[in-house]
């Protein structure tokens, strides 16, 4: 009778691989759970690598690592205040002209040929009266503006501070976890953070670029066709493109209906084909071409990443996933790399 081989399979290799699922679960619940805590971690890892760049260029000429982050953090703010003097005044002017013509132009896009459209096919006046309790009042959209304007200047706050942390302290813990590794792959570690650190430095120069890019071109247009609080919508527009696909469509979206109240179906028609045609040259030119030389990234790869990273982790997922990528895909070539060298050294005596 012949003998039953003994299984490979051990009680230690089904521990371990059990062990390595709930790691895995764990991870991703803890990612879906802390979802603003990362975003506010990652930004500000990406602002501190820019920042970061002109630090080592400073450095390079001479100058102090200390020294050198306060005059790259002072002259940050420096330039913000500058802009904010030049920029800030019509901005708030033409915002408080847009609050205070909000409820006329309301009216006038209730009785659209759109509006009224969807009013009787979707019942949408009734749907627009639910969604604002009847007792709110007057009291509730100032509070809700008070409460998200604060909101948002503790976010700007903690993720200034964030990025400054990171700029002064990143560096000593990143060089601390790579000498902690053999001296054999100390190298190969050390390469693999200058590759990643070099990419994420490229996608933001890359976004600051093409959110500059598309300020300056819809606050041409809508200057030119005479819209009305033209500043501050070209200035939402060149923002929302750091999100990418969501936050140009919802801008172009409101901007467009807003063209509607103000200018009548032909203008809003001619603003939407102007979103429509910049949204293909951002989508299909500009950010495959600024991202291919900054972060040395397919552009299939940088769809498709979008597109999965979007569905995980909604806006979060999409802002992130062309450094997830770039990362993964240095990683992956490091690791396939490793590979070679280890299978060309077994080889070789052989030979």
């Amino acid at each position: 009778m012949p003998l039953r081989s003994r299984s490979q399979v051990t009680l230690e290799t089904v521990f371990t691989i059990c062990f390595g699922v709930l790691a895995v679960v764990a991870l991703v619940y803890f990612v879906l759970r802390t979802q603003f805590a990362m975003t506010l971690a990652l930004g500000a890892a990406l602002i501190a690598v820019a920042m970061n760049h002109g630090v080592e260029a400073l450095i390079r000429r001479g100058m102090r690592r200390r020294w050198a982050v306060l005059t790259v953090v002072f002259g940050l703010l420096a330039l913000a205040a500058g802009l904010s003097f030049l920029i800030v005044p019509p901005l708030v002017a033409q915002a408080k002209g847009f609050i205070a013509d909000a409820p006329s132009l309301w009216e006038k896009l209730r009785h659209t040929h759109l509006f009224l459209f969807l009013d009787a096919r979707f019942d949408l006046s009734e749907q627009l009266k639910q969604s604002v309790p009847a007792a709110a009042g007057a009291v509730a959209p100032v509070l809700v503006a008070i409460g998200g304007a604060l909101s948002a200047i503790g976010t700007l706050v903690t993720l200034t501070l964030l990025a400054i942390f990171m700029l002064i302290f990143g560096g000593e813990l990143i060089e601390a976890a790579i000498a902690e590794a053999s001296p054999q792959n100390r190298e190969r570690y050390e390469r693999v953070a200058e590759k990643i650190y070099r990419s994420v430095g490229g996608y933001v120069g890359g976004v600051l670029a093409i959110c500059s890019i598309n300020a300056i071109l819809t606050t041409t247009f809508l200057g030119i066709t005479g819209m009305p609080f033209f500043l501050p919508l070209g200035i939402l527009s060149g923002m929302s493109s750091a999100i990418p696909y969501a936050g140009p469509f919802v801008t172009a979206t409101l901007i467009s209906l807003l063209a509607l109240a103000t200018g009548g179906p032909l203008k809003a028609v001619i603003t939407a084909v102007y979103f429509i045609l910049y949204g293909q040259l951002e989508g299909n030119v500009l950010s495959p071409i600024i991202f291919r030389r900054t972060v040395h990234i397919n552009p299939l790869v940088t769809t498709l990443a979008i597109l999965f990273m979007a569905e995980f982790m909604g806006l979060p997922g999409a802002i992130i996933a062309v450094p997830a990528a770039a990362t993964a895909q240095i990683v992956v070539r490091e690791i396939l790399s490793f590979r070679k060298e280890q299978e060309g050294r077994l080889s070789g005596p052989a030979g």
